[in-house]
């Protein structure tokens, strides 16, 4: 994080969520150890020396997506409705700026994908490797649709950016469509209530059914906690308000774990709790050794997303045809892979993800804020 304000040793560093950084760094550290354990076929050859690791990582390391998915929900809250209350100014354009802000450079990303499976393909055949990418395949993917369309992804995780979107655009809607129905009246309760009812029905029906998976309403549930958290950690409600709203959403969520317990379910339930707790605690980036990492690690965490499957395609082709068929080799392959993610996922952020949106931002000009009422109830 570059400091503001003065630029000599005695600059100030803007304070940072300190736990919500915590929890991206390492939840996208594991995506990327899940995909490398997922995918193969370095972790194919090296499994004999770290048989729990890789199979730990191949089963459960996919959960660590939950992490992402209530974080969204808490930051969406903060960010659109800080206070829990009903409207929005302009939906369409805050979807619009949502859109802006995920996929230019997600397509760039699919772009790399694209020539690093060309590449694959020359030094490997292996099923982690998507056939060659057809015109209508790829504006799916520009219009986060792609799974909806019934299109292969270009890349591992390119289903989680479609349905960040969904979701960011169902809560604006939620938001708007409740404003509308409140009118003039101030309302402490209605979205509350009205998320709680949403994510209530993604928990009880739509995420037990597999076939919702392309869709918001199968995650509304994880996501849906999220926006919980922020609004029951909200330091204008009182100490009854807080707690009633914490059995609310706690109280249905276990009830939905006993009929069918979900492991990603009692996950996101945790990281709720969690954010709850400490979530809105603020931490600067010099307070301690180590957090200034973290916080870089975090801010670079979307763009290690996108480009890290390319990157461990590459580096698992290159180890397949050129580094002898042995479990130390290969290990030491899915170590420099992991290694060359993060790395390329720093390039891409200074390179391209942030100069994307520096220009976007300025050609859309600042966001207005919303009106905070006098107090919450």
């Amino acid at each position: 994080m570059k400091p503001t304000g003065a630029s000599g040793p005695t600059a100030t560093v803007p304070a940072q969520f300190g736990l919500i950084n915590l929890l991206k760094a390492g939840a996208a550290q594991l995506i990327v150890l899940h995909h490398l354990a997922f995918y193969g076929p370095m972790t194919d050859v090296a499994r004999p020396l770290l048989p729990g690791t890789v199979d730990w990582l191949d089963a459960y390391g996919r959960i660590a997506v939950q992490v992402f998915l209530v974080i969204g929900g808490f930051l969406a809250a903060k960010s659109l409705s800080p206070h829990g209350q009903p409207g929005i100014a302009h939906p369409l354009a805050t979807i619009w700026r949502r859109y802006l802000k995920l996929a230019p450079a997600f397509v760039v990303a699919m772009l790399i994908a694209i020539a690093a499976s060309a590449l694959a393909r020359t030094w490997m055949d292996h099923e982690s490797i998507s056939a060659p990418a057809s015109l209508a395949q790829l504006v799916a993917h520009m219009l986060l649709l792609h799974d909806v369309l019934g299109y292969e992804a270009l890349s591992a995780g390119a289903w989680y950016v479609a349905i960040d979107f969904q979701l960011y655009a169902s809560l604006t809607l939620l938001l708007w469509v409740s404003g509308l129905l409140a009118g003039e009246r101030k309302s402490s309760w209605l979205m509350p209530l009205v998320v709680l009812a949403a994510t209530a029905v993604s928990l009880f029906y739509f995420n037990r059914d597999a076939g919702w998976d392309a869709w918001a309403p199968y995650f509304l549930g994880s996501y849906g906690l999220g926006v919980l958290a922020w609004w029951a950690s909200d330091p204008r409600r009182g100490a009854g308000a807080t707690s009633l709203l914490l059995l609310a959403t706690v109280g249905p969520t276990l009830l939905a774990l006993t009929i069918d317990f979900r492991i990603r379910i009692a996950v996101a339930a945790i990281v709720m709790c969690v954010l709850f707790l400490f979530g809105r605690t603020r931490l600067q980036a010099g307070a301690k050794p180590g957090w200034s990492v973290v916080n870089y690690v975090a801010k670079i965490s979307y763009s290690i997303f996108l480009v890290h499957f390319p990157v461990c395609l590459v580096v698992n082709a290159a180890f397949t045809r050129f580094a002898p068929d042995e479990a130390h080799w290969q290990l030491a392959g899915v170590v420099v892979a992991w290694a060359a993610s993060v790395a390329a996922g720093a390039a891409f952020c200074r390179w391209v993800e942030a100069p994307l949106g520096r220009r976007l931002a300025a050609l859309l000009g600042p966001v207005r804020p919303r009106a905070v009422p006098a107090k919450a109830t």
